[in-house]
């Protein structure tokens, strides 16, 4: 850690306690993500976590991300969804090296496995009900879309008819919808899992608020699906939608609208899916070679084309 930015953090610690490890956490992809180990008076350790945008090319968006996630943390704070809490941030990087947030450490660790799958889906979409149910005092700002149909980019594995029929689908006019608290990256690899003696999985939280927005509860909706899709495979995007309504959410009350949502989302999916891969091979999900990525990502949009009314 940075003189500077161990100075800062040191100042929101308690009398007496002093950092004695700062350990670096992967999975990351924008950020930086540290966890740092606190000598408590008593002799026993507490845990935080520090989040520095460090990357040149991602600085410029460093003010915006830490604030949305700095209020969103502020806005779940006391609420039922197992959020980190907030100790302080740094948006403009006047104290610390770099743009900086601190907040408090959650247990628990990601889950990537196929095994189990159906289970977790269930755990993911009652989580997500329960993060669009959020009443925000102070919205968010709106969601931000991250493709446009002239920037989608054909996987050299794509069928160019269904990819230029899914491109025409985005091209038309935005589904009308009424906006909810958003994750805006509600996926796997940001929701925390721990395992009872049981061997059963429940959620210990939900981390990277960084792109929290205002938006259609959808679009959360079909993130998660094209993440789940290359993760178990293309069937698991449905099923995720499906348990979604099942624990209780509201999507989009037409077909076309539903499909507009998450067939956008996979195409943007399209230009950083191997950036998307490379920390689960990381996890240990080796099997999810950057041909198995790119095969299941087309096969999840012709699934998407082909199926107008699937939930």
């Amino acid at each position: 850690m940075r003189p500077s930015t161990r100075a800062w953090v040191s100042r929101y610690l308690h009398a007496g306690e002093r950092i004695i490890d700062a350990e670096a956490l992967t999975g990351g992809i924008t950020a930086e993500v540290a966890k740092l180990t606190v000598r408590m008076v008593s002799g026993a350790e507490r845990y935080l976590v520090l989040r520095s945008y460090t990357d040149s090319a991602r600085l410029h968006h460093a003010e915006d991300w830490l604030d949305r996630e700095s209020n969103a943390l502020a806005t779940l704070s006391g609420s039922c969804v197992p959020a980190p809490a907030l100790v302080a941030v740094d948006p403009r990087a006047g104290y610390c090296e770099f743009p900086s947030l601190l907040m408090t450490h959650l247990p628990g660790s990601t889950l990537l496995i196929d095994e189990c799958v159906e289970v977790r889906v269930r755990m993911l979409a009652r989580q997500l009900v329960e993060i669009h149910a959020i009443d925000a005092n102070s919205r968010p700002r709106e969601y931000q879309v991250l493709t446009t149909a002239d920037t989608v980019v054909l996987p050299a594995r794509a069928d160019a008819t269904v990819w230029s029929a899914a491109v025409d689908l985005i091209r038309g006019p935005t589904p009308r919808y009424e906006g909810r608290f958003l994750h805006r990256d509600f996926q796997p690899g940001n929701v925390l899992f721990d395992i009872s003696d049981s061997g059963m999985p429940r959620i210990t939280g939900v981390v990277d608020w960084a792109g929290a927005s205002w938006g259609p509860t959808d679009l959360d909706v079909a993130h998660c699906s094209t993440n789940l899709a290359l993760l178990h495979g293309p069937q698991w995007g449905s099923r995720f939608a499906s348990a979604y309504e099942e624990a209780g959410g509201t999507l989009s009350n037409n077909s076309r609208a539903r499909q507009y949502w998450r067939v956008r989302d996979a195409l943007a999916c399209s230009a950083e899916v191997q950036l998307w891969a490379s920390p689960w091979r990381d996890a240990g999900r080796t099997d999810l070679t950057p041909s198995v990525v790119e095969e299941r990502l087309c096969a999840y949009v012709r699934l998407l084309m082909d199926a107008p009314q699937a939930r």
